[in-house]
């Protein structure tokens, strides 16, 4: 019974990376509400880590809150499930810093596509802070593992 009960949660988390994965391609690639459409293009790049972050913070009156929470914790929340279900199914990155390392590459990756296709903007913040995000879902991932194994045992 255990064994088919893993097996289940491994199937079902792998079934719900894929929908966040095919959610978070198009949020990022095809949203029009987020100037993912074809009108207007434009390449803008930022190079230099904590800027963005610091401009949020200190011009949020003017940004208005609406953007700087779109922007900060928006990048934050977006990449929490990936470091939440990833680990689910793929027992190889079990680990914070292999949680960490994949956030960020597929954070670059985005940012690079981004740049490349003319949608959105690179910006190295965006991957400051979608690691951030990766890493906060890991230990959402690492929390409920020990809450479940410290339940099972008995308190």
């Amino acid at each position: 019974m255990e064994a088919a009960v893993k097996r289940g949660i491994k199937i079902s988390g792998g079934v719900l990376f894929g929908i966040y994965v095919v959610g978070l391609i198009y949020f990022l690639f095809f949203a029009e509400g987020f100037g993912r459409t074809g009108e207007g293009l434009y390449r803008s790049c930022n190079l230099r880590p904590f800027q963005e972050i610091m401009r949020c913070v200190r011009y949020w009156k003017i940004l208005g809150v609406e953007y700087v929470v779109l922007n900060l914790a928006g990048n934050v929340i977006g990449f929490m499930p990936f470091g939440m279900l990833l680990p689910v199914f793929a027992r190889s990155v079990r680990r914070g810093w292999k949680v960490g390392i994949l956030s960020f590459e597929i954070s670059a990756l985005v940012e690079i596509s981004q740049l490349i296709f003319c949608v959105g903007s690179f910006d190295v913040d965006d991957m400051i802070l979608n690691t951030l995000g990766g890493l906060l879902g890991y230990f959402l991932f690492f929390t409920m593992i020990r809450g479940v194994r410290t339940f099972k045992k008995g308190w």
